[in-house]
């Protein structure tokens, strides 16, 4: 399993358009749903979408700023996977969008027509090897997991 996750987060790329975000950060496994009205975010998701639908989200130091500059973005953010895309009637487009892995701006690429950033994933220092002993624990998590919903109780979908 650790292979496994290590292996995906190997072929992410290296190179990946930014999307701003104000009011949230964004954490991996996190899956949620955001606006993206500006222009130059347009464009980097219209070249997440034309690729491989990965994004780099980055949160904002001033959120009311409205045209951030790199200096305006924290250096730290999440690749993201684009699950879902609306395009609506005002020319806003609304996106779902899953948390993938943290990683660091390591170089700015270019600013326009859209914002190009070189980045570094971080690896997670809470990643760690399925063992046996793990592997019968998560088993057994699960059949009382099961035995419980048997019971009729209501429980959580990402259980």
């Amino acid at each position: 399993m650790k292979r496994e996750r290590e292996k995906d987060l190997l072929s992410l790329p290296e190179r990946l358009p930014l999307l701003p975000v104000r009011d949230i950060v964004v954490f991996p496994y996190m899956v949620l749903p955001l606006f993206v009205t500006r222009e130059k975010s347009i464009k980097s998701l219209e070249e997440s979408l034309a690729k491989d639908r990965l994004i780099f989200l980055v949160s904002q130091k001033n959120l009311s700023e409205e045209e951030p500059a790199i200096k305006d973005l924290y250096r730290v953010g999440t690749v993201a996977l684009v699950m879902k895309m609306l395009k609506l009637p005002d020319g806003k487009i609304k996106i779902l969008i899953q948390g993938l892995s943290k990683a660091t701006i390591k170089e700015i690429l270019h600013t326009t027509p859209y914002l190009l950033v070189k980045i570094e994933n971080i690896k997670d220092p809470f990643l760690t090897e399925i063992t046996l002993e793990l592997e019968a624990l998560m088993r057994s998590v699960r059949e009382q997991l099961e035995r419980i919903a048997s019971y009729g109780k209501l429980i959580s979908p990402d259980l």
